[in-house]
């Protein structure tokens, strides 16, 4: 099969980071590098002949024709006209199929000659903005999918960018909608206004395919994504050994979207293993330092989340042993990596890219292609062995737990409580009312961090507890100086000013329900 060229045209200099951001994506994707070929003029030998006669020679050897337009308009020859608007003219009067991306929504900053190319390259063209390097790549895999399925070179996309079967516009959180705007508008200069409707948004985020949604909208925006893909929950279990044995102490079954599932696994396991917490000697802030680096927690899940193979009836498992914790997923590493290459900074090749495009906008994908580097780093800071990735009957991390005797119970430097001598009774029970205490207060904590906006009701629905416990909680988190309220109970929202633990030694709460 004759592979289907691509021609890159943009002004020199203005986007060569992005260029060659989805040249290497392109040539590294096992679907992308099957059926197209990259061309970029950078990687032409010298020769004698005039750059612009080779232009546009690779213009009308293209299949497909990619511009990207943004502030500068470039050198302009003795008629005006600079060579990427000479590529564009080409590529249209040789009716090739051209996909252009603008960078930015500001038009006053633009070249006049770059708004009026941008004006004319507006009807019957693939148009779409981006912000980053991400945005662009996830946009043009998305657009070369639907080439070809139009061309029936390809009878079936990627699973993210597939229509999900049944769903519908009713189906998505519109709530949750706006929230991701505003989230992503304030973590990563999201170019969507706040006021965006929610059809596009999806249209923005490519996650209409032909008009339907597809499976990372419901993923990523569904009431409940697990009604229409049943093995997108996660499964935690915690075991007081070193092997997997019944009865299990504690198992949870968690549902929703991949942002939800992220951080009530996360919860799951940094309300079980130990924690130690500081004083305020140098910040108001109390330090709180986890066994496990809540950092390389959080990455394990998001890796098993994002890059999953949700075609599998298999459910993410994450699994918190004595000794270790363990995160499971069936998902695959795309050639060209290997285990070896995670220990290294890497090519980023995200086997959902719209779900990661979405997770890195509201910063649950830090740094692409860094991440499992990262998750070395902190655990040789914190002085645990290098964490292993095992490629079996699906793609395993293992990361293992400081070597401590206690390691449910929260500790405190500096002021830890005498237990009363005649109050067995009491010493029984303390450890189990902390966990829960410290459990729950992280789960809020989390859940305002991520929705500084969530009411009340909002609250007891997601953690599935009574309202009146809610109300209760956050009293106690605020008149400790955990949480602030900014504005009005309606119209306001919850500002986490310290996201340490609730204090063990408070009173309980009412139990979930």
């Amino acid at each position: 099969m004759t592979p289907v060229r691509i021609f890159i045209s943009s002004v020199q200099g203005e986007f060569s980071g992005e260029r060659e951001r989805v040249r290497d994506y392109l040539r590294g994707d096992p679907l992308m590098r099957r059926f197209f070929e990259v061309f970029l003029f950078e990687e032409i030998p010298a020769s004698d002949r005039r750059p612009d006669r080779v232009y546009l020679e690779e213009v009308e050897r293209c299949d497909i024709y990619v511009g990207l337009f943004g502030r500068e308009y470039g050198s302009e020859n003795d008629e005006g006209v600079s060579p990427t608007e000479r590529e564009f003219d080409r590529a249209t009067e040789l009716e090739k199929h051209r996909l252009i991306f603008v960078k930015g929504r500001r038009e006053d900053d633009r070249h006049p000659k770059v708004r009026a190319l941008i004006a004319r390259a507006q009807a019957g063209l693939v148009r779409r903005r981006f912000a980053t390097s991400v945005e662009l790549v996830a946009g043009l895999y998305a657009a070369l999918v639907q080439y070809l399925e139009a061309k029936e070179m390809l009878r079936f996309g990627p699973f993210d960018a597939a229509p999900c079967s049944g769903a519908k516009l009713d189906d998505l959180d519109v709530e949750g909608m706006y929230r991701f705007i505003r989230i992503a508008r304030r973590a990563r200069q999201f170019p969507l206004p706040e006021e965006t409707p929610p059809p596009d948004l999806l249209r923005h985020l490519n996650l209409l395919n032909r008009g339907r949604l597809t499976n990372a909208a419901v993923l990523l925006f569904g009431r409940a994504p697990q009604r229409f893909l049943l093995s997108s929950e996660i499964k935690c279990a915690h075991f007081h050994g070193t092997e997997v044995a019944k009865p299990i102490p504690s198992y949870q079954v968690y549902k929703g979207t991949v942002f939800s599932l992220v951080d009530q696994a996360v919860d799951f396991v940094l309300g079980k293993i130990a924690l130690a917490i500081g004083t305020r000697a140098e910040s108001v802030q109390v330090p709180v330092t986890y066994e496990i680096p809540k950092e390389v927690v959080t990455e394990a899940i998001v890796n098993a989340v994002a890059h999953r193979d949700y075609t599998d009836s298999s459910s993410v498992q994450v699994m918190l042993f004595a000794d270790r914790l363990e995160v499971m997923n069936s998902g695959r590493l795309p050639p060209p990596l290997t285990v070896e290459k995670l220990r290294v900074p890497h090519q980023s090749l995200p086997g959902n890219p719209l779900l990661a495009e979405s997770m890195y906008l509201l910063q649950y994908i830090e740094r692409m292609g860094t991440g499992t580097v990262d998750m070395i780093r902190r655990c040789a800071e914190a002085g645990l062995p290098e964490p292993e990735f095992d490629i079996g009957s699906g793609f395993v991390t293992r990361i293992w737990r400081a070597r401590k005797t206690n390691r449910t119970t929260t500790r405190r430097s500096g002021s830890a409580r005498k237990q009363p001598e005649n109050s067995q009774k009491t010493a029984r029970k303390q450890p189990e009312k902390d966990d829960y205490n410290q459990e729950f207060a992280n789960r809020v904590l989390a859940l305002l961090r991520r929705n500084p906006s969530a009411s009340r009701r909002e609250i007891a629905a997601t953690l599935a507890i009574k309202e009146s416990t809610v109300r209760y909680r956050l009293d106690k988190l605020r008149n400790a100086g955990r949480i602030e309220r900014i504005g009005p109970d309606k119209g306001g929202h919850w500002k986490v000013v310290d996201d340490s633990v609730s204090d063990p030694s408070a009173p309980d709460v009412e139990s979930p329900q």
